[in-house]
């Protein structure tokens, strides 16, 4: 059961959590007749209850298919976790099943959206919109299967080797097909597309539309597809239930696939349009026609193009559980081990007062860790502190990290570093040095304010090389925008303050942890570009409750300025004296009626020591996100 397109920028969908159990995925168009197949799986989840997950026998129910039909996969790790309820995601503005408002300009897909049709998983297997062109339907794949982090040859792979098995369903006319699951009866227990067409099932089976078999061998794993595709020319025809699809011209190859249903009967070869995509695109063509002479190269490609497909949403290798887990992968983001003897708290100690003397500033030492950790995403488990790739191509160039702010400070990191490794004993990684260092500014800031706390910290982390750093897949992950920094990238369409919505659930954040962490680092001067917008204090550096206290003074009167767009000015209600600059993203502290009520008990006289103690188990949350080895 295929899961959700992942689209790498935002990494949302995939099969990860079992969220094909829920709507909208459970309703989807192209997972018609996929509520049949699960409660084919029930009896299994039944038999071994928490011991497997649904997300995980999803997956692993495929993996075993293709094996059973003699294809040798590449590997298969459990650890999915089940969610219980549909996830609030942007599957994209239609407001019906294939719709296609995605788009703009000369087929432009919308910025976070993976697939080209709302109700799709990946691309209309009739070509554009209905239209049976397939060179224009290849751009389409090509478009779509990058927004899942595959290549060409991954692309083509997993096409060519996920079209050697099976058939379509397309016996008769659509419209005999019922409402879909979350549309269908109480009666109907949860199924849906019921047909009125013959029996419903089997040679009267209605899915997409589109009646093809592609090989004569649709449960072995061979070489036949491709045979076949090469094998003949095509020609346009339609389905039982009209859809589009091709066919050998001039009546080639009539009979010579047997008929699923009918063992005295055989069938003509037949393809979908965005199949002979991969033989009329250049690209796509050059890579199958080499491997109709080298079976061996594609059966390869598509057993690691498999793996990737099923396993991209789930994080470091470190994550997989079970005994077929293979070697780790470049686009797992592997780090190396940690090998050398770790820094005890003694260790501890010393570099942090080394940082704190190093000549860097607490703001400087606060925004470069929270830089690194704060990459991190929960929807695939990438990014975060462990590796340091802050250093490293592409995020050291990231203009929401400043690169050459940055790169002044990494300098300085490195020098304690390398002092500190020289000596012998316990060594530590950069990745470690720069969570230290604003774990010790925190501190530092917090001793400012007179409140003395301890910033949990956890050595262990290492530091990857640029070649275990796959640059591409890494750009996906710059952020648009992050309010925690007061970052908004140029040009940007949706609201900062809905955009510090989604980075808090990239973080796996809870409204109170948003609010005080927006907060302290307002107070730490940590906003992108030092600017002064929402640094509502006059002791800057200082972990203080001031950015609450000031934001909800009634004497502060918000205006939109006049000169800066998405910048607000606070004047002095009673005589009109400029005193503070903000963005939505600081305003809605103090407007949203939830945000607000969380802002009143840290703007509370007595919240002062909570206010330090929550941000720094807030702050410790977002550097170890990561930390799969210890969490």
């Amino acid at each position: 059961m295929l899961p959700a397109p992942i689209a790498s920028q935002t990494a949302r969908g995939g099969g990860g959590q079992g969220a094909q159990r829920f709507a909208p995925l459970n309703s989807w168009p192209d997972n018609a007749s996929l509520d049949k197949a699960r409660r084919l799986l029930w009896p299994v989840k039944q038999k071994y209850g928490k011991q497997v997950s649904w997300a995980d026998l999803l997956v692993f129910a495929g993996n075993c298919a293709l094996e059973s039909m003699g294809f040798k996969t590449f590997g298969f790790g459990f650890g999915r976790e089940d969610i219980w309820e549909p996830e609030e995601i942007y599957w994209g503005p239609e407001d019906t099943w294939l719709g296609d408002e995605r788009y703009s300009g000369d087929r432009e897909l919308s910025g976070p959206l993976g697939a080209v049709q709302m109700g799709l998983i990946y691309v209309n297997p009739e070509g554009p919109n209905g239209q049976p062109d397939p060179v224009a339907a290849a751009r389409d794949i090509r478009e779509t299967f990058a927004r899942m982090a595959m290549n060409d040859v991954e692309t083509a792979a997993l096409i060519a080797g996920g079209h050697t098995f099976g058939k379509t369903h397309g016996a008769g006319p659509a419209d005999l097909v019922g409402p879909e699951p979350e549309g269908a009866p109480v009666e109907q227990q949860g199924l849906g597309w019921k047909s009125a067409f013959g029996t419903g099932v089997g040679k009267d089976a209605i899915t997409s539309g589109l009646e093809v078999v592609w090989t004569p061998t649709p449960t072995k794993w061979d070489n036949t597809f491709l045979e076949i595709l090469y094998g003949y020319d095509w020609e346009l025809t339609k389905s039982p239930a009209g859809a589009w699809q091709w066919i050998p011209k001039d009546g080639a190859g009539a009979g010579t696939i047997p008929d699923p249903f009918d063992s005295t009967a055989g069938r003509t070869p037949t393809m979908l349009t965005t199949d002979l995509s991969l033989r009329l695109d250049p690209t796509y063509e050059k890579i199958t026609r080499r491997w109709l002479d080298h079976p061996e190269e594609f059966a390869e490609e598509f057993a690691k193009a498999w793996y990737k497909l099923l396993h991209r949403d789930m994080g470091p290798v470190t994550r997989y559980l079970g005994p077929w887990v293979p070697e780790p992968q470049l686009w797992q983001d592997p780090v190396p081990s940690a090998d050398d003897q770790l820094i005890g708290d003694a260790d501890i100690a010393i570099l942090k007062s080394r940082l704190l003397d190093s000549g860097l500033s607490v703001s400087q030492l606060v925004s470069t860790a929270w830089a690194s950790a704060a990459s991190f995403r929960s929807t695939d488990m990438r990014g975060g502190a462990n590796g340091a790739r802050i250093r490293l191509e592409p995020q050291k160039n990231w203009e929401v990290n400043e690169p050459a702010a940055l790169s002044a400070v990494l300098q300085t990191i490195e020098r304690v570093q390398q002092e500190f490794n020289q000596a012998g004993g316990a060594k530590v990684s950069l990745a470690d040095l720069i969570v230290l260092g604003g774990t010790a500014a925190v501190e530092q800031a917090a001793k400012n304010a007179g409140q003395d706390i301890t910033v949990s910290f956890t050595p262990g982390r290492t530091d990857a090389t640029q070649e275990q750093t796959d640059i591409d897949s890494f750009d996906v992950l710059e952020p648009r925008a992050d309010g925690f920094r007061n970052y908004l990238k140029g040009g940007e369409k949706i609201p900062a303050e809905i955009l510090l919505v989604d980075r808090a659930y990239m973080l796996s954040l809870t409204p109170p942890e948003v609010t005080v962490l927006v907060g302290g680092l307002r107070a730490l001067n940590a906003n992108f570009g030092k600017t002064g917008h929402g640094v509502f204090t006059d002791r800057p550096e200082t972990l203080t409750n001031d950015f609450f206290v000031n934001l909800l003074d009634m004497g502060t009167e918000w205006k939109p300025s006049k000169t800066d767009e998405n910048v607000y000015d606070g004047v002095d209600r009673a005589t009109g004296d400029p005193k503070y600059t903000a963005t939505a993203v600081d305003l809605v502290f103090g407007s949203n009626s939830q945000l607000r009520a969380l802002s009143e008990v840290y703007a509370s006289e007595d919240a002062k020591q909570k206010f330090a103690e929550d941000f720094a188990a807030a702050w410790t949350k977002v550097m170890d996100l990561d930390r799969f080895d210890v969490n």
